[in-house]
């Protein structure tokens, strides 16, 4: 397994793979509004964008929370929520713990995206299964979950 093989590039590829099936199965999905999926169809919404989806609330976040749950600064995430804002997917919120702050909460078109979300990662985790085979897909599943929680334990730890 030389450089151009290495576990990195390759989990690289099949996030890539999956989160573009992702968006393509929101495109087609009848129950996005037509302007989202239109926006998904020409690849105006990126894997960037999902990362609202995967890690807001449903009660809603601070911008602070949001980045760090993202793994981006919190000015890219700002930026990427305020254009979330303007596709109406989420709006900011006063915060009912602390007047100072904001919080970002979906909107009710941004609670019908998270639905189609969720729809299409389950769509794509079962064509992964279909196409690896049920116990590859478990043991690949296991192996990024073992993988990933160790490294969420390291990143708390410091």
């Amino acid at each position: 397994m030389g450089i151009r093989h290495h576990l990195g590039r390759l989990l690289g590829h099949a996030m890539r793979r999956f989160d573009a099936r992702v968006l393509h199965l929101m495109a087609n999905n009848d129950d996005v509004p037509l302007a989202l999926s239109n926006l998904a169809a020409r690849a105006q919404v990126s894997a960037a964008h999902i990362h609202i989806t995967r890690h807001l609330s449903l009660q809603g976040s601070r911008l602070s929370d949001l980045a760090i749950s993202a793994g981006m600064t919190k000015q890219a995430m700002g930026d990427l929520v305020t254009q979330c804002e303007a596709w109406g997917l989420v709006q900011r919120t006063p915060d009912p713990q602390d007047a100072r702050a904001r919080r970002i909460v979906f909107t009710e078109t941004g609670l019908i995206w998270l639905r189609a979300f969720e729809r299409a990662v389950a769509q794509a985790e079962a064509e992964f299964r279909q196409e690896v085979g049920n116990d590859v897909a478990t043991v690949v599943s296991l192996g990024l979950e073992a993988y990933a929680g160790a490294y969420s334990d390291l990143e708390s730890q410091a």
